[in-house]
């Protein structure tokens, strides 16, 4: 009989950064601080405001709060999905082959109790904020992930509270950092319901209740062919109350990213095909972000 194969200090660090997703983590990050710069700053910008900006304390604070709280739900996540991801994924389970089950649930409830009390550090209304994340996790990972549409619901709108809690803490400009917060809210919910259509075949084998395995995948798309003109015509009619009219041409042109999305999700019916517009998400994502220099 093999001994237990021993997992070096360098495997358990690499795993673990697989297990938090330090890529959206970082993206996070760049997120609330290019909001920052091109949305919430009020002077011309130069090499000394962006400077300024870079030493705002209360700024690091909400970020590294932030990054906490969403590292945790990643963790939990994945706490609760092992056996799922054995038969989606088993090339990227992480807990219980390299860091164990019960380092997992501690690490969680460290990262979420740090992130509230950090929230505390720069005001109530961001520990506010910061509770309502982790409690949203908590819901989440425990009642709305196997059940339809909610769980995919719920992790929108968890994307969404990244910016939110930028415009809670600046008073200026609440309402261009919000359309954004709805701009990631809504592309992050056609994403998810694309993600459960990839894995169909783990979620059907362990008893989850996603949208493709009550509706299937034909009728589900047709909710994704409703979320995506909702996406669009709601972020545009958003955009033309505002003074600033450059947002409503801007999102006007990202009609053409999510048309081309549409085109493929019409066409699309293998794990691959859904994968590809998984990752097509996430350049829209960016590509939302991004538009945040020319507003």
């Amino acid at each position: 009989m093999k001994e237990p194969r021993k997992v070096t200090y360098l495997q358990a660090l690499q795993g673990f950064l697989r297990l938090i997703r330090w890529q959206n983590l970082a993206i996070i990050v760049f997120t609330q601080y290019f909001t920052r710069f091109f949305l919430v700053e009020d002077n011309v910008l130069s090499l000394s405001s962006l400077l300024e900006i870079f030493k705002e304390k209360n700024l690091f604070i909400i970020s590294l709060a932030t990054v906490l709280i969403a590292a945790s739900g990643y963790i939990i996540n994945d706490y609760y999905d092992v056996k799922i991801d054995l038969v989606n994924k088993p090339e990227r389970v992480v807990i219980g082959r390299y860091i164990k089950r019960r380092w997992a649930l501690l690490i969680h409830q460290f990262f979420n109790g740090s992130g509230i009390l950090l929230g505390l550090l720069v005001s109530r209304k961001v520990a506010l904020v910061n509770l309502a994340a982790v409690f949203c996790l908590w819901l989440y990972s425990n009642q709305l992930k196997r059940l339809a549409f909610w769980g995919n619901l719920m992790v929108a709108i968890l994307t969404g509270f990244s910016l939110l809690v930028l415009a809670v803490y600046y008073p200026g400009h609440q309402r261009e950092v919000w359309i954004y917060a709805i701009f990631s809210f809504f592309i992050t919910l056609i994403r998810e319901i694309i993600k459960d259509m990839e894995d169909v075949k783990g979620d059907e084998k362990h008893g989850c209740r996603t949208l493709p395995i009550i509706w299937g995948i034909a009728r589900t798309k047709w909710l994704l062919y409703i979320l995506m003109a909702c996406f669009i015509s709601t972020l545009f009619v958003l955009a033309t109350q505002l003074p600033n009219d450059r947002i409503a041409y801007i999102f006007l042109l990202m009609m053409f990213p999510v048309g081309f999305l549409t085109y493929k999700l019409v066409y699309a019916d293998k794990p691959r095909d859904f994968a590809f517009l998984s990752d097509a998400c996430k350049v829209i994502m960016l590509l939302g972000v991004l538009t945040m220099v020319l507003v």
